[in-house]
């Protein structure tokens, strides 16, 4: 298989990854409470994209079904969450057929395309789920990838869920920015915070995914430029994301003084592409932000300007996902910002 071949080789979905890199504190936190007695009845995994935060889910998700008693002896003796490929549970989790656990994600409309938000109507589907009496395992799981994704009225209706949850019923709710979320939400959960992958983690991730030496040249410099995500990481071997990404770092290399030309086809390509591609136009540009905001902490100067540029940056970047905006004015002003930053 080429190089390119690899590029275009879909990652396991998390619900079939059942090898765990990084995050051991995570996993022990999930693991202790549970075998614990002490086991919450909705966690909210929170954290950058990319970093695991649903295969986390799954893997507790797994676990849960597989070995209802927590006082059994092989939970209290477990050193992980990790089942065996082979165990029934993890093969009926994988093949969306296991009837105690329910998944709340963007489903396709009417249209056959995926729909943007996770809707009421998805939500409402809990009901009857959580009503019911728990059929193999005696618990009943529901994971929520992402609550991100939930509109106005569906965010209500899981409130409303994890205000008066039945007996042995278990949410794991993935955020990539729990904060955003309603605060009556994040109060009705235990939070466990997951923080970006360091490279070697990643590598061997993106290994385990692809089917690649986590030593090979290709995937060490995926992993180093990936910003801890190990989805990231995967994009950029030998993909557009690689090519997009040394682009604008070239371009934020010629700071304060910009192209024109340059950044008006950066803004082109941005334009046609999907939201990983302007994720990684603007994990560059923070990349760029954070290491000068280090260098001004301890030097003095131009401290104010900087963070001004990381607020702008951040606030429009959401603003045009959020909208679906068009992405060539977000170039020139971000540009823009940071040429200001970068003067005197």
């Amino acid at each position: 298989m080429s190089e390119d071949d690899e590029a275009d080789v879909a990652p396991p979905h998390p619900r079939e990854t059942l090898q765990w890199f990084g995050h051991d504190e995570a996993e022990r936190a999930l693991l202790d409470a549970y075998r614990g007695g002490r086991m919450p009845h909705a966690w909210l995994i929170g954290g950058p994209s990319g970093i695991g935060k649903a295969t986390l889910a799954y893997r507790m998700a797994r676990f849960v079904l597989a070995h209802p008693d927590c006082s059994a002896p092989e939970v209290q003796s477990a050193g992980s969450l990790a089942l065996p490929p082979d165990h029934r549970v993890a093969r009926l989790v994988a093949a969306q057929g296991h009837p105690d656990l329910l998944v709340l994600e963007r489903r396709p409309g009417d249209s056959g395309a995926l729909r943007t938000v996770i809707t009421v109507e998805d939500v409402r589907r809990l009901v009857p789920f959580l009503g019911s009496t728990a059929g193999e395992a005696g618990w009943r799981v529901v994971v929520v990838d992402s609550a991100d994704e939930l509109n106005a009225a569906g965010a209500n209706a899981l409130l409303k869920l994890l205000e008066e949850p039945p007996r042995r019923c278990l949410f794991l709710i993935v955020s990539h920015a729990p904060g955003r979320l309603l605060a009556t939400i994040r109060s009705r959960c235990r939070r466990l915070m997951l923080r970006p992958l360091a490279p070697a983690d990643i590598g061997r991730a993106v290994g385990a995914a692809l089917g690649r030496n986590p030593d090979d040249a290709a995937v060490q410099k995926a992993a180093s430029a990936a910003d801890g995500s190990v989805a990231q990481a995967i994009g950029l071997i030998g993909g557009p994301l690689l090519a997009v990404r040394e682009r604008v770092i070239e371009l934020l290399g010629l700071l304060p003084a910009t192209d024109p030309r340059a950044l008006h086809a950066l803004g082109e390509s941005l334009e046609r592409a999907d939201r990983l591609v302007l994720a990684t136009f603007v994990d560059a540009v923070r990349d760029w932000l954070s290491a000068r905001l280090a260098g001004e902490l301890r030097q003095g100067g131009r401290l104010v300007r900087l963070a001004q540029a990381w607020e702008d940056v951040n606030r429009t970047a959401r603003e045009v996902e959020m909208y679906n905006l068009e992405r060539k004015p977000l170039v020139f002003k971000v540009f823009g910002w940071l040429a200001e930053a970068a003067r005197g």
